[in-house]
């Protein structure tokens, strides 16, 4: 998985509220077991009409916000279905942070699972950071999350919360997969102890 460290980018704004993961990525891009190559498919009934053309009004299609790495959305992101292909999808397409007054819970697990930073603040602090990304493309914002901050184009800071243990994951780039072999050697003795002490097993 990759690190998240700091992250200096265009910011997409949409403030929506209860963009569920259907909405994230439709149900008929599920079939496969494969992290890339959803990012095509991200937000796709809302991109894309029944011809397959861009809507040019949504956020992600016009010129300034197709580079985005950073989504600040709505209240209760994420909402709807546990499939983990929406964090697929998002992170697939470029998205590594996404700011919401709120997410759900399983959504917001898999983000850390996924490398991508999810963070949850007020309202107010919401919609101070939604005005900054409405600047488009000249206006870059910068999380940093060691420092646990977000910086506006404008340079006010927006300190956040995250659980430590998340944290440390997301800053050394442990997925669960990772954080199992750092234990190969305890693993490896136990096993080692476990079949002389029953060799019958």
């Amino acid at each position: 998985m990759d690190k998240f460290e700091k992250l200096t980018g265009v910011a997409a704004p949409m403030p929506l509220i209860n963009v569920d993961t259907d909405m994230i990525i439709p149900k008929q891009f599920l079939k496969t077991i494969k992290r890339s190559g959803l990012g095509k498919n991200l937000f796709d009934e809302m991109r894309f009409d029944d011809d397959g053309n861009e809507i040019p009004d949504f956020v992600l299609n016009r010129p300034q916000y197709r580079d985005a790495e950073v989504l600040v959305a709505g209240d209760n992101f994420g909402c709807g279905s546990s499939r983990e292909h929406a964090p697929w999808a998002i992170k697939d397409f470029g998205i590594r942070c996404v700011i919401a007054p709120s997410f759900a819970d399983i959504f917001y697990n898999n983000c850390f699972k996924n490398g991508i930073l999810p963070i949850a603040l007020p309202q107010e602090q919401v919609d101070l950071l939604m005005k900054d990304a409405e600047k488009g493309s000249n206006a870059r914002m910068t999380v940093d999350l060691e420092a646990q901050t977000v910086t506006t184009s404008d340079g006010e800071v927006v300190s956040f919360e995250i659980d430590p243990f998340k944290k440390h994951c997301l800053l050394e780039g442990l997925d669960d997969i990772a954080l199992t072999l750092e234990k190969s050697s305890s693993i490896d003795t136990f096993e080692e102890s476990a079949t002389s002490s029953r060799p019958w097993v």
